[in-house]
């Protein structure tokens, strides 16, 4: 049986190279993962103690997650496509919406 500190370590070094990438890329698909790969790492987390306490509660928690995680995928790529569409670059710093 694996301990839970190595899925909580784990979780943790996904989680921070999820927010060192949030911070450091300009490229907004790398953003956009590097958010999913956050959620992920607190998926992982709520799955360890859920079947560390033997109760269901974090798996229902990953559920709704993953949910909420598949409809930003949904609607953050289709905003992202049309920001490609109308500016041309994916580039955050290059992407300004109160200008034309």
């Amino acid at each position: 049986m694996i301990p839970i500190a190595y899925y909580l370590i784990l979780s943790a070094i996904l989680f921070s190279i999820g927010v060192a990438a949030f911070l450091i890329k300009r490229n907004i698909i790398s953003i956009f993962m590097s958010i999913e790969l956050m959620l992920n790492a607190v998926n992982l987390t709520f799955v360890a103690f859920a079947h560390r306490w033997h109760q269901v509660n974090g798996q229902i928690f990953v559920f709704f997650v993953m949910v909420v995680a598949a409809a930003e995928a949904a609607v953050g790529l289709a905003i992202i496509i049309a920001l490609f569409r109308t500016r041309g670059t994916l580039n955050v710093d290059q992407v300004d919406l109160m200008k034309l």
